[in-house]
């Protein structure tokens, strides 16, 4: 009788095990929070790398915290509110020349160009650069990539900001698109899928891609804390290696495969609308298919902070990039 029971509880004990998942050895998933400057389809193979397992693979559960600006994503990676932060590479600048010591580093590359649209009140089929003079655009803030890649852009086609054209800058870049439709501004940036859903609501339409006429350069990145670095190499490996899967699997996928792979994120927006902005920012070679950073990039990215006045000094490729990681990601 004895025997039964013993043998009945060992039973329930496998019983139990097995619904709750456990086999020996199984390791727990690590649990990271990663801090992103703000919700965009632009980020696409961070989304992807999440809902096809990526992470997961690497052993680490991935929660996503959007902030809204670069300054609020760094804060909370040097604070340590984040394990990762997803944002503009100048803020890093922006923080080494500050002098803090231990600054975070650039790990490794999302996206490769501006992704923002240039979005106007009126179809303008053959638009010029030069309809812009005298007219007004919603652009952003000081100091942020969207404002000074136009101005950069504006520059390039001889049009001086604050002279020839107004660039408004004093609202905040998660609240661009309502003013633009409450009637601030001629013209505004808007990033995707907030551009292709004003074009297809009738509240605005998309005449220009600034991105392109900007050229290649560092526009987001990943980015974390030296500690983490120096004390946690295997786990910052593991993070670029998920990185570099997703870069690698959106590259051959399908404009609708890599829709409906982060349609999670994105829940008011149809996969049609999702596919057709993954089609563009493909076409516009917007996205990175490897993590690495080049020298040159990051000097453009320094060349365009500079002409906006915002460059106190530059900064030395490898005081702010750490390719380390990238390159073992690849094979290199």
């Amino acid at each position: 009788m004895k025997k039964a029971v013993c043998f009945a509880m060992v039973l329930a004990m496998l019983a139990l095990m097995a619904l709750g998942g456990c086999t020996a050895g199984e390791k727990e998933l690590r649990k990271v929070k990663l801090n992103e400057v703000t919700r965009s389809v632009f980020y696409a193979p961070l989304y992807c790398a999440v809902t096809l397992g990526y992470f997961e693979k690497e052993g680490m559960e991935v929660e996503i915290v959007t902030s809204g600006g670069s300054d609020k994503s760094m804060t909370a990676l040097i604070s340590g509110d984040a394990d990762v932060a997803l944002m503009g590479p100048e803020t890093g600048i922006y923080v080494v020349n500050q002098g803090l010591e231990g600054h975070p580093m650039i790990v490794a590359q999302i996206t490769k160009r501006d992704g923002s649209f240039l979005v106007g009140r009126n179809e303008e089929p053959d638009f010029d650069w030069e309809n812009l003079r005298g007219c007004s655009i919603v652009g952003g803030r000081p100091g942020g990539m969207p404002f000074m890649t136009l101005c950069y852009v504006l520059k390039s086609h001889g049009l001086v900001p604050g002279e020839d054209v107004e660039v408004i800058d004093n609202i905040q870049f998660p609240l661009m698109g309502g003013a633009f439709e409450g009637g601030t501004g001629d013209y505004v940036t808007l990033f995707e899928p907030t551009a292709s859903e004003f074009a297809s609501s009738g509240r605005g339409y998309i005449v220009a891609n600034v991105g392109l006429e900007s050229g290649e350069v560092p526009y987001t990145t990943i980015m974390m804390s030296q500690n983490t670095i120096d004390n946690e190499p295997e786990f910052a490996q593991s993070f670029v290696n998920a990185i570099y899967a997703a870069q690698q699997w959106v590259m051959s996928a399908s404009d609708e495969d890599v829709a409906k792979a982060m349609q999670p994120f994105f829940p008011d927006s149809s996969i049609e609308t999702l596919a057709s902005v993954a089609k563009s920012y493909r076409a516009t070679d917007s996205w990175m298919y490897s993590p690495a950073m080049s020298e040159d990039a990051f000097n453009r990215l320094q060349d365009i902070i500079e002409t906006a006045g915002e460059l106190s000094q530059r900064v030395e490729f490898a005081e702010l990039v750490n390719n380390t990681f990238a390159d073992r990601a690849m094979g290199k």
